[in-house]
């Protein structure tokens, strides 16, 4: 809880902070244009109705760069794609509406592990923890995607996401470069599709779709069963591919379409008989993966390079100017979707584990 000697001091430092830097046609709280309210869970912005200046996503986003500058590290303010509008309890007119920040306290916390297997193994059921104090919900899951340039540590997370889901789902894992993926499976002892010497591109990817097709059937046979018994408790399947871009670029079009095809009817269908698609790319647009499995995916996460460009896909109505991202390997941004977690995205310091040498 905030204590009311800390609400004021943090209502009145806020207040400075917009009166000094916000610039709005020349008002200010002193003179009886705005005030701020401060909650548990963000603060509220109140214009006082007319005003001289437009109360729109710019200035919206202008409040946002302010105060998350200005809170931080007490408090990370969770960006929105557009301005956060909420009714005001009162019989004021000009106070009736607010521009609503919502927050997070203190900042993203990287996890330490000493023993990956070992923390694994206790975790409690479906969880998969993330950051300090941002926890999964893998029931909640319909789809994940990590995209990040190379050396950003994109397959050291991944390794983690492995690792967390072998105790809680059965795994299906494509590797089309045959890397880390494939050698931490061989530890596991868990199958991996890979490419072979001596066989076309177009060949192995007929391969995945066959597999991909099967996962097709077990979902419709899940779903005889749901409609049974809707109730029926299946066991997670997780589709693994990593690099989907390599997958995707110089094939045969009839088999890439069926790729694209079979991804798009596994992602939409997946989530209620638990099948997941877990896709790892150096970068996704419109090539690398239909529109269809971007709209189905809930848990993203964008590691190494952030910006507009980076960032246009997989957030598409994100503009990530003013969010503090850290520096260093792992770093990046993550948004989960679903009903536990309210729309947010956040700076995301991905966990920091040590693994069997000859894995990574």
């Amino acid at each position: 809880m905030v204590s009311t000697t800390d609400t004021t001091h943090l209502q009145s430092y806020l207040l400075q902070s917009l009166n000094m830097a916000l610039g709005i046609q020349g008002e200010t709280s002193y003179t009886n244009s705005f005030n701020i309210v401060i909650r548990e869970d963000g603060f509220i912005f109140i214009p006082r109705m007319p005003c001289a200046y437009i109360i729109d996503d710019e200035l919206y986003n202008k409040i946002f760069l302010i105060a998350n500058a200005s809170l931080y590290p007490r408090y990370t303010l969770l960006k929105q794609t557009t301005a956060y509008f909420i009714p005001l309890e009162t019989d004021d007119i000009h106070a009736q509406r607010g521009l609503f920040f919502p927050w997070k306290k203190g900042i993203s916390e990287r996890l330490v592990i000493a023993d990956l297997d070992k923390y694994t193994a206790h975790l409690p059921k479906h969880r998969i923890p993330i950051m300090k104090n941002l926890t999964i919900d893998y029931n909640k899951v319909t789809s994940l995607a990590i995209a990040g340039n190379s050396g950003s540590g994109k397959s050291y997370a991944l390794t983690y996401l492995l690792s967390v889901l072998q105790n809680i789902s059965d795994l299906i894992i494509i590797d089309p470069k045959f890397d880390s993926p494939s050698r931490w499976a061989r530890e596991h002892k868990i199958g991996v599709i890979h490419p072979v010497e001596n066989r076309s591109k177009s060949d192995f990817l007929s391969e995945i779709n066959e597999s991909l097709s099967q996962c097709l059937n077990l979902i419709h046979k899940r779903q005889g069963i749901l409609f049974e018994n809707p109730h029926h408790e299946f066991k997670h399947l997780t589709i693994v591919i990593d690099e989907v871009l390599a997958l995707s670029e110089g094939v045969n079009k009839n088999i890439k379409e069926s790729f694209f095809s079979l991804l798009s009817e596994i992602a939409l269908l997946g989530r209620s008989t638990k099948i997941h698609l877990l896709l790892v790319s150096q970068r996704f647009d419109h090539t690398t993966i239909p529109i269809s499995v971007r709209e189905q995916l809930n848990v993203v996460i964008q590691i190494g390079n952030i910006n507009r460009k980076t960032t246009q896909f997989l957030f598409p109505d994100l503009d990530p100017e003013g969010i503090v991202i850290p520096v260093g390997k792992g770093t990046g941004l993550i948004q989960i979707i679903d009903s536990e977690h309210p729309y947010q995205v956040l700076p995301l310091l991905c966990p920091t584990y040590y693994t069997k040498k000859g894995i990574l």
